[in-house]
């Protein structure tokens, strides 16, 4: 397979690696506890565990995009307040 397409260097590998990892940590959690109910959150909406991995994911991304764009500092530190953030999400949306 010629993937010479993209730059595949290792933050890029470790960020798609990263979502897989998530995915297959889904559907197993899925597998292993199949009662998915909706809870109503701070958001007042009715979400899922999909859902809420969907709300990290996305506002990951946006805090990435502003961390690289006005951050001084690496690009990491911009990682751990994104899990945080998760982890914040899965508890209260």
């Amino acid at each position: 397979m010629n993937l010479s397409w993209m730059a595949w260097t290792l933050p890029t590998a470790l960020f798609f690696g990263g979502i897989v990892l998530l995915l297959a940590a889904m559907a197993l959690w899925a597998r292993l506890r199949p009662a998915n109910t909706p809870r109503i959150g701070i958001l007042g909406l009715a979400t899922q565990r999909g859902d809420r991995l969907f709300l990290a994911l996305l506002g990951s991304a946006f805090i990435h995009l502003g961390w690289a764009a006005w951050a001084p500092l690496p690009l990491f530190v911009g990682s751990l307040i994104s899990l945080v953030y998760a982890a914040l999400v899965f508890r209260f949306v």
